[in-house]
């Protein structure tokens, strides 16, 4: 057990070939191409030991503080593969959330952290890259817990078509009903577009609307997406 331990803690510099990986992540094409991303803090990567290709702390790479994302960064690191979910795994989620165009990566995170929370799976159609290292941090892991996939614009209402669920679009329409009278029980697709351009699909479903105070122009996507899950979980 002594000798286990004392492994465990022995850290070893990092191989050039690794060192071109840790760069090669710093771009969502080098994240596509290897299927891996860089994940920050001991714990979350204590959690998902069983992806974890390699740790690193800054005694292993001077590179540590350029390839982390955070200005303050953690002590300890790694390189994960990126989970391989398909449709199929997203549609087992009682509410499938489908995010139209949202580019800012932070939204991204902080829906993944409301589908974790709420059991939503997610669809992404020409939304910000989920292994952005933003978006990692700002999902505290749950880029890894919650199913997600990418899909082409071409492909989405086909496949949203497939999930075979009624639809319910956040944004104001000619007739909405209350995001307080979403379904509770049913299994549903929720959707959801970035606050400048809103929903671009033509996916047809049932207008929600969020009351808010009219000094309010709209809500942030993130905030809109999760007020809406938390709705079909509240009894």
């Amino acid at each position: 057990m002594l000798l286990a331990n004392f492994l465990m803690t022995m850290r070893m510099r990092l191989t050039k070939a690794q060192e071109r990986l840790l760069l090669a992540l710093q771009t969502k094409k080098g994240r596509v191409e290897h299927g891996m991303f860089i994940l920050e803090g001991a714990k979350f990567v204590r959690d998902i030991d069983d992806m974890v290709v390699f740790r690193f702390t800054p005694r292993d790479t001077p590179r540590f503080r350029e390839v982390v994302s955070t200005e303050t960064p953690q002590d300890v690191a790694a390189v994960v593969r990126a989970p391989s979910w398909t449709i199929a795994d997203v549609a087992k989620m009682p509410t499938v959330v489908v995010l139209d165009g949202v580019q800012d990566p932070g939204n991204i995170g902080t829906i993944l952290r409301a589908c974790l929370g709420f059991h939503a799976g997610l669809v992404l159609v020409e939304s910000s890259d989920v292994t952005n290292p933003k978006t990692v941090r700002s999902s505290v892991s749950a880029v890894v817990r919650v199913p997600w996939v990418s899909v082409p614009r071409a492909q989405a209402d086909r496949v949203i078509r497939d999930v075979g669920r009624p639809v319910y679009r956040l944004e104001l329409g000619k007739q909405t009903t209350s995001v307080v009278d979403l379904p509770k029980k049913d299994r549903i697709t929720i959707i959801a577009g970035s606050e400048g351009q809103g929903i671009r699909l033509d996916t047809s479903g049932t207008s929600v609307k969020i009351p808010h105070d009219r000094s309010l122009e709209s809500l942030n996507v993130g905030v809109a997406v999760s007020i809406a899950l938390y709705e079909r979980t509240r009894a």
